[in-house]
C-alpha cells in the first residue's frame, strides 16, 4: 500500500526516473505484487516500445526492434519503490510459432487476472487498423478482470487530422456500444501528440486518486 507521504499529485510522477527492473515469463519471477502498476499492451507492430519511451521521456527504456514479436517476456520498469510500468509482449505477429502464441495467451491472461497491483491497461492500436480480433480479446480480458482500460491510437500522424478524428470517434463508438465507458486517445511518438493525455491516466491509476 502506498503511504500518503509517497503519493504525488497528478502530473508529478517520476516518469523520467523510470528504469528497467526485470523481465520474466513466470509469475514466480515477477516483482513483489505490491504497490501499483500499469501495463501497456498491443500488437507487435503498433510502436509500443516507442510509445513507452516517449511517454516516460527515457529514450532507450523499452527496447525497440525492427523485428516484430521479438519480446516474449513481461518487462517491468520501476518509477519508484511503489510504482511500475509494465510492457506486455506484443501479439499477433504471424511468424511467431503457434506454441509461443499459446504461451503468450496463458502468460498474459494469468497476469491480467491475478496481478493485484495492476491498476489499469493502456491498449495501443495502429490507428489504421484498430480493434482487430486480438485487440478485442485483450479488451474482453480486461473487462472480465474489471481493469480500467485506455485505448491509444498510435501513428495518428499517418492520417489527416480529419481522418484521425473520425477513426477515434468510430473506435470509441465500437468500444462503448455494449454500455462500457472506455476512453480513446490519439497518439504519435514522432509528433509527440497524446503524451499528456496518457500521462493523466497513468497519474490517476498510479496515485490511487
Amino acid at each position: 500500500m502506498i503511504s500518503s507521504t509517497q503519493t504525488r499529485k497528478p502530473g508529478h510522477l517520476p516518469y523520467r526516473q523510470a528504469k528497467f527492473l526485470c523481465g520474466a515469463t513466470q509469475h514466480a519471477r515477477f516483482p513483489s505484487d505490491q504497490g501499483r502498476e500499469v501495463a501497456f499492451a498491443g500488437r507487435s507492430n503498433v510502436g509500443k516500445s516507442s510509445a513507452i519511451n516517449t511517454i516516460t521521456g527515457v529514450r532507450a527504456l523499452a527496447r525497440t526492434s525492427k523485428t516484430p514479436g521479438r519480446t516474449q517476456q513481461i518487462n517491468f520498469f520501476q518509477l519508484d519503490e511503489e510504482r511500475r510500468l509494465v510492457d506486455l509482449p506484443g501479439y499477433g505477429y504471424a511468424k511467431v510459432p503457434e506454441s509461443i502464441r499459446q504461451a503468450w495467451g496463458t502468460m498474459v491472461g494469468n497476469y491480467l487476472h491475478k496481478r493485484r497491483s495492476l491498476q489499469g491497461v493502456v491498449l495501443l492500436m495502429d490507428i489504421r487498423r484498430p480493434l482487430t480480433t486480438l485487440d478485442r480479446q485483450l479488451v474482453d480480458w480486461c473487462r472480465a478482470a474489471e481493469l480500467p482500460l485506455l485505448a491509444v491510437l498510435t501513428k495518428c500522424d499517418k492520417l489527416s487530422r480529419a481522418r484521425a478524428r473520425t477513426a477515434r470517434r468510430e473506435t470509441l463508438s465500437e468500444l462503448n456500444e455494449s454500455g462500457h465507458e472506455e476512453e480513446v486517445t490519439l497518439f504519435s511518438a514522432t509528433q509527440r501528440e497524446g503524451i499528456e493525455e496518457v500521462r493523466q491516466h497513468l497519474d490517476h491509476w498510479l496515485s490511487g486518486e
